[in-house]
């Protein structure tokens, strides 16, 4: 990926300010609406950046579309160099997740295209089946409220414990109101979840930091989210008031495109779901 700037959590931690005050050459905001120049878009490595050049390699000039992908390893830095116009739009999220960071930073993101699903797994170095876990076994969750609860709903749908009625995604381990297997919960970093599977029984993974880590969802969760009915689907996102933006709508438009689909089913297999 030859025009793919990577950024690690540690340098982006150390050159946020220098980003947002010179990426803007590349990028549009909101409050200029200039929407000329390429289409900045920050998207996680896998399978995000890996689908954006996708249409970037193969459909993005017949549709006249010069598309720029910047990778970025956490959750957070996406969403606000959206919302600052350090870049143009991302494609990392989901709706819940969304939803909380908007009300807690008080940023003004939207989606615009859902794409695709990435389930949710347990995944052990230890036991092949979840009910083979032992009494008091540690199990790491994610620790941002959203994959946390997310998590604990996966656990709970396979009868693994049991979740106070109607907690929804604010779930934490304090609603849990039967934990037969005495589990213990480790909350770790969602990024870091893949890594402690050598210290703790069984993790809680997003499928994204599953599949950079090698790990096959389709083959080798113990237990993996079901894609029916479900509201993690990722999507392209803008801040408000960029839909309009001519860029974002060819994107939009080659992102739920037939040759996109194909790329996401064949090169996944089942381990990223096409949402459209």
């Amino acid at each position: 990926m030859r025009n793919t700037a990577k950024f690690t959590t540690a340098v982006l931690a150390a050159g946020a300010l220098t980003f947002g005050l010179t990426a803007c050459g590349s990028g549009s905001s909101s409050a200029s609406h200039d929407y000329s120049g390429p289409l900045v878009v920050a998207a996680s490595p896998t399978p995000h950046a890996e689908i954006l050049n996708f249409v970037k390699q193969n459909l993005a000039k017949k549709a006249g579309l010069d598309l720029e992908v910047k990778e970025f390893t956490d959750y957070i830095t996406p969403n606000t160099a959206t919302e600052d116009g350090s870049v143009d739009a991302n494609y990392f999220q989901n709706q819940p997740y969304l939803d909380d960071f908007n009300a807690k930073r008080g940023t003004h993101i939207v989606p615009v295209v859902t794409v695709h699903l990435e389930p949710l797994g347990l995944y052990s170095h230890k036991v092949k089946k979840a009910d083979a876990l032992k009494s008091g076994a540690t199990v790491a969750v994610p620790n941002d409220a959203v994959n946390e609860a997310r998590a604990l709903k996966l656990l709970a749908d396979n009868g693994l414990i049991t979740l106070k009625s109607g907690v929804g995604n604010e779930a934490t381990p304090q609603d849990i109101t039967k934990n037969p297997k005495n589990l213990k919960f480790k909350e770790v970093e969602a990024a870091q979840t893949p890594r402690s599977l050598d210290d703790v029984d069984a993790a809680v993974v997003n499928g994204n930091y599953a599949i950079s880590a090698g790990l096959k969802p389709a083959k080798d969760a113990v237990v993996l989210e079901s894609a029916k009915n479900n509201p993690y689907g990722n999507f392209l996102a803008v801040k408000k008031g960029d839909e309009k933006d001519p860029r974002v709508k060819k994107l939009a438009k080659l992102l739920v495109s037939p040759e996109v689909k194909k790329f996401i089913e064949d090169k996944y297999q089942g381990s990223v779901i096409p949402s459209f």
